[in-house]
């Protein structure tokens, strides 16, 4: 627990996570209940399609060009959330506070174990949720087949990692310690948060992601290092957006 805030204060820090969350993936989770709610009404959830990396134009050029503009605006609320930090009044260097300074081969590598766990139990969820008919079908990659279609699904990947890691624990779990909030509300709060924006997807990707929500939160509120869940989650993304054959192969077995 923190020390008490003053009101002025604690309304300063409610007002920093809902502006942060509005423009980055609390607007996502909005409309993923939505699509949710659409899909469901519709037909059975099995029978719908989740397509992620889509074109975004016809002409392949003016597609690259969108896609690269959509990566970086997708990424200023990350800037935003990481101004906002640095108005603190915290000694410690931003990098320190966030697990991000040095240990570099130490991150990667739990980063890399992390993905083991988490890929193999996603892959579970998936093919589980697509037994029960509770999970959309996900197609990860819909860019066509361009030169720059392996580099911006990489770039993608990464941008979901900085994005969703930075936001949920470099700065959502921040601001809710500052607030005085617990270690476990803070997991199980941002948890749910996390499941919540992937609901476009069904039921059971909304199971998994509170799962890993879980997992990560754990880590991060133990270590303190932000990086082994960047890294963790580049790795998860840029394997499914790179072999979409995996997840064919699931819903075929």
């Amino acid at each position: 627990m923190t020390t008490e805030l003053e009101p002025q204060e604690r309304t300063r820090l409610w007002f920093e996570l809902g502006l942060v969350a509005a423009l980055s993936l609390g607007q996502s989770a909005a409309y993923a209940i939505v699509r949710l709610a659409d899909i469901a009404t519709r037909g059975p959830i099995s029978e719908a399609q989740a397509k992620l990396n889509t074109s975004l134009s016809s002409r392949p050029g003016f597609d690259l060009v969108y896609q690269l503009l959509d990566i970086a605006f997708t990424l200023v609320p990350v800037a935003l959330a990481l101004y906002l930090l640095t108005r603190d009044r915290d000694p410690r260097r931003l990098r320190a506070r966030l697990g991000a300074e040095g240990q570099r081969a130490r991150d990667l590598g739990h980063g890399l174990l992390i993905f083991l766990v988490i890929g193999i139990g996603t892959l579970g969820v998936y093919a589980s949720g697509r037994a029960l008919g509770i999970t959309a079908e996900v197609q990860p990659a819909n860019l066509g087949d361009h030169w720059w279609t392996i580099p911006v699904l990489i770039l993608s990947a990464a941008k979901n990692g900085i994005l969703e890691e930075v936001i949920i624990f470099g700065f959502g779990a921040q601001r809710l310690r500052q607030l005085g909030y617990g270690p476990w509300t803070i997991i199980i709060s941002l948890a749910v948060f996390r499941a919540s924006y992937h609901l476009y997807q069904g039921i059971g990707p909304f199971i998994g992601n509170l799962a890993m929500g879980i997992i990560f939160g754990w880590y991060f509120l133990r270590k303190g290092r932000l990086m082994p869940l960047v890294w963790a989650h580049f790795a998860i993304d840029a394997v499914g957006f790179l072999a979409p054959g995996v997840l064919a192969l699931v819903d075929l077995a």
